[in-house]
């Protein structure tokens, strides 16, 4: 099993994440903490403590849109989803992250 990250994620790699996430379609935020998981086999958990300031921020610059519906355990959720500039950004972000990911690998031969 991989280390688990949880606060110790690179800054602006939590936006990316749930970015990412998001790109298949709406997600309440148990799902998206979930499907990051799941994707990273247990290795990135998302708190709650990071990721709701984290949508919240992101719904303030217009990346995301968030409606009310009823979750599959049949609770009240508020679902997220990505507007057209999220798209934009998700783009923007992760080409940054591999920028940054190619750098640190030529440090990490060289230095």
């Amino acid at each position: 099993m991989a280390e688990r990250l949880t606060s110790e994620l690179l800054p602006g790699t939590l936006y990316l994440l749930i970015l990412r996430a998001l790109a298949a379609g709406p997600l309440h935020g148990y799902a998206i903490a979930k499907r990051v998981k799941d994707a990273s086999r247990d290795g990135i958990i998302i708190e709650d403590g990071s990721l709701y300031p984290a949508l919240n921020r992101m719904l303030v610059k217009g990346w995301l849109r968030a409606e009310w519906g009823t979750s599959d355990n049949n609770r009240k959720a508020r679902f997220y989803s990505l507007t057209p500039e999220g798209h934009k950004q998700l783009t923007q972000e992760a080409e940054d992250f591999q920028r940054m990911v190619r750098a640190i690998q030529l440090v990490m031969r060289t230095a």
